[in-house]
């Protein structure tokens, strides 16, 4: 006779899921990221022309202007969609510049050794000890016809050393890996090497390395606008800045014409910040593990961090 299966009908507990404090970290600054970006890619397809001039100006946020308008009735909402877009750019090609530049110079050189390590090395040391901004700012005042591509140009080519010299370090430690002797012992071709068994253990590195390259682009960018030496055909975060100033809309009080790209030059900044101090734990998992015990010692009492310390000692 078959026993008769016995139907239980306690609830089984579940499981709170949290996100660890790196996934938290990681997923908001990728939201925010992300939000800003696609901003800037499909705000520029809904507004109208930013440079369109009306009668209403220096109006505050309505209906017809979200973002009210400036001095000479030009649209912020318009503006700010142009800008994003115009910033994105300049990010973008500073980090796929300072990419190409800091991999080759870095990477090839310290794997190829010799004298071409050498002669790399002394170049990126060379490059190092430019000052960028000054340089920039020189370069800048003496174009007149000022684009966005040369504004990004000039910026990867004062910023690519810093990071050259961290992949050329990492490289390095790779070189000697025991299974990068094997390969080479089993005569895998050197380019082969370099591509399988080298490359893939620098991908977060050079991640790390293009988000701060994304960063430096767009504050210096900004910095550059605000000067009035940026890019002379294009909208970006720091013309609106410059603009404004110019203005006087701080001492007019039309907070709509200058908050919106300081906020979003803000929030996009935190935004890959999180995501480079995200990478960075993944690298080195030793600032993990000190960023955890951190937050342990924030919930700590004092009485606790003192009894802590004492069996410590």
């Amino acid at each position: 006779m078959a026993a008769n299966p016995i139907a239980l009908d306690v609830p089984i507990p579940r499981r709170r899921v949290t996100l660890p404090p790196l996934t938290a970290k990681l997923a908001t600054g990728l939201i925010i990221g992300a939000a800003i970006v696609l901003f800037g890619l499909i705000g520029p397809l809904l507004v109208q022309d930013p440079s369109r001039v009306s009668d209403v100006g220096l109006a505050g946020p309505s209906a017809e202007h979200l973002l009210g308008t400036t001095q000479t009735g030009q649209d912020v909402l318009a503006q700010l969609a142009y800008a994003t877009r115009g910033s994105l750019i300049v990010g973008a090609i500073v980090g796929v510049l300072t990419l190409a530049l800091s991999a080759f110079f870095g990477i090839v050189g310290a794997y190829a050794g010799g004298w071409v390590d050498e002669a790399f090395s002394l170049f990126t040391n060379i490059m190092l000890v430019i000052p960028g901004l000054p340089v920039v700012i020189v370069i800048s005042a003496y174009v007149a016809d000022r684009s966005l591509l040369l504004v990004s140009v000039v910026l990867a080519i004062t910023s690519w050393a810093g990071s050259a010299r961290v992949l050329r370090g990492s490289t390095l430690s790779l070189r000697s890996r025991d299974y990068v002797l094997a390969s080479r012992v089993a005569g895998e071709k050197r380019w082969r090497i370099l591509a399988v068994e080298i490359l893939p253990n620098l991908i977060p590195l050079l991640a790390s390395q293009v988000v701060f390259a994304v960063i430096f682009a767009i504050l210096g960018e900004a910095g550059l606008s605000y000067l009035g030496l940026g890019a002379s055909d294009s909208f970006t975060w720091g013309t609106m800045l410059y603009y404004a100033q110019n203005g006087l809309a701080l001492r007019l009080g039309a907070w709509w014409w200058f908050v919106p790209p300081g906020l979003m030059l803000a929030l996009f900044g935190a935004a890959l910040s999180l995501i480079n101090f995200s990478i960075d734990e993944i690298i080195n998992p030793k600032l993990r593990s000190q960023t955890r015990a951190a937050r342990r010692g924030w919930r700590m009492s004092r009485e606790q961090l003192r009894k802590a310390k004492e069996s410590t000692l």
